[in-house]
């Protein structure tokens, strides 16, 4: 492998690499799988960084009230909402950064920019005469650790072979997606709200979020510092925004993000509601300091992290048994267990924010609700993992049908294929992100005035939606004989 400059107009320094040929077996036994597991490795980090603080707001803002905000549950929930919405708009430009600044060089970039969510974060909540729309411009400037993601596949995506992705790809978004279950667990330590398994107890000084927010953008300038050393710029990696966005024209790609917003939004919109959904319907603050009923922090990070957890098995599912079967068995587990939630919620009485008796009602169905919720956070899992397969098998099938085996035309198509389906993944992540912003929105969106009616309402919109997911996953890729858009269900 040669890190030598090949064109002295564009490649720079020792952190280039220009010799890249993963589809190579002796290449890639050789050299290859060593710098791409390094590369994996710190990418994963870096993304878990960012998914941490594109989350933050999730579990912080359940306690903006105990440090003295007066937010209702409607403006809380448009507090979760909004990091959702700007990191599904970032998730884009995030993924052409990749080929025009470098994997690593983007990285590096994309680490610094968490400073500026955690810094203003940690100033704003130490002020409770902060006005309500500042908290909403901080909780935006979030929306970059989201972004993270984008970038982040994209740039692992060139780094492994064709029959690898479906395991890397899942690695890798597994190890993001485990930064919103440890902030979820960890924030309320960290910011004094609550002890761990007995371990270790709650704060007696109070609520102090900062707290939370300093330690995040130290380790925001450890990942930066990770990738300045650890990581590879890849040369080979070309491509103009206007070449990506080709995949904007190509049905498959809005096909493959309607999948994706199904499973990807409903991880994303499931984990920053989660602890508000908890909080609101199943805990009351009377008596301090722990109150009646469930307390949110102990179980808002599983969902999360079974989700997370779940996300390299779909990915190991769908390189062995195919990326389709495997999304069509998740979103099939999705309506059923869905329809448990909403069944569940069926059941709650509305729970007034200082009423112990109702929150103490409603506790004797939580078991149920969290046992069908952590089913629905397992199949989200399963079924990222297992849609991330399909984008790049779409591609490459494609690419291998219309050319020649062993010819140059074929070498060529692939490494194209290669390019535009690193588009499509960021394309599909930007539209799937979408739903972790309508999610929270949902459940309780500023003109609601009943928020418990909304979220039955919801779960049934939910539902639904998983249902025409499963219908259009099996008409689409796995009926017989699969030929709508030329493609063998074998393939995908």
């Amino acid at each position: 492998m040669s890190t030598q400059t090949a064109d002295p107009r564009s490649r720079r320094t020792r952190r280039w690499i220009d010799d890249w040929r993963p589809e190579d077996p002796e290449f890639w036994e050789t050299t290859g799988r060593a710098v791409a597991r390094r590369n994996l490795v710190w990418s994963i980090f870096a993304e878990h960084v960012g998914f941490s603080v594109w989350l933050i707001w999730s579990v912080s803002s359940a306690f903006l009230l105990a440090q003295g905000f007066t937010f209702t549950p409607q403006q809380l929930f448009l507090l979760v909402a909004l990091p959702n919405l700007v990191g599904s708009l970032l998730r884009l430009p995030y993924t052409f950064a990749v080929p025009k600044f470098g994997g690593r060089n983007w990285t590096i970039v994309s680490g610094a920019m968490l400073l500026v969510p955690t810094l203003l974060f940690a100033h704003a909540v130490q002020d409770p005469s902060t006005p309500y729309w500042v908290f909403c411009l901080i909780a935006a400037t979030a929306g970059v650790g989201g972004g993270n993601f984008a970038s982040s596949m994209a740039n692992i995506n060139f780094f492994y072979p064709s029959d690898r992705k479906g395991a890397a790809l899942g690695l890798n978004a597994a190890g993001g997606n485990l930064g919103v279950s440890l902030i979820q667990l960890l924030l309320p330590v960290m910011v004094g709200g609550a002890g761990v398994f007995g371990l270790v107890k709650a704060s007696g000084s109070g609520i102090h979020l900062e707290r939370a927010a300093y330690v995040y953008a130290g380790l925001a300038l450890l990942a930066t510092a990770a990738a300045w050393l650890r990581m590879d710029n890849l040369s080979t990696v070309t491509s103009s925004p206007r070449e990506q966005l080709q995949v904007v024209r190509q049905r498959q790609t809005w096909l493959l993000s309607l999948l994706y917003i199904g499973t990807f939004g409903s991880f994303i919109g499931y984990s920053a509601a989660m602890p508000l959904l908890i909080k609101l319907n199943f805990w009351v603050p009377e008596p301090a300091p722990l109150g009646t009923g469930v307390y949110f922090a102990f179980y808002a990070f599983l969902g999360a992290g079974v989700g997370s957890l779940t996300r390299p098995f779909g990915g190991w599912l769908a390189d062995r048994l195919g990326g389709a079967r495997v999304t069509l068995g998740a979103f099939a587990a999705m309506v059923l267990f869905t329809l448990g939630v909403l069944w569940t919620v069926s059941r709650l009485t509305p729970n007034p924010a200082a009423d112990p008796a109702v929150a103490t009602d409603n506790a004797a169905w939580f078991p149920l609700f969290l046992g069908f919720f952590l089913c629905i956070f397992a199949a989200t899992g399963i079924g990222n993992g297992s849609v991330y397969k399909m984008i790049p098998a779409i591609w490459k099938a494609e690419a291998e049908r219309a050319t020649v085996p062993g010819t140059t035309s074929r070498a060529a198509a692939l490494t194209t294929a290669t390019r535009q389906s690193s588009a499509a993944l960021g394309v599909i992540g930007a539209v799937g992100a979408v739903g972790g912003f309508l999610v929270p929105l949902a459940f309780a969106a500023p003109w609601v005035a009943d928020p418990l009616s909304a979220t039955r309402a919801a779960f049934a919109v939910f539902t639904a939606y998983y249902l025409g997911c499963a219908v259009l996953t099996w008409a689409l890729y796995l009926r017989r004989p699969v030929r709508a858009h030329g493609l063998a269900a074998a393939e995908i």
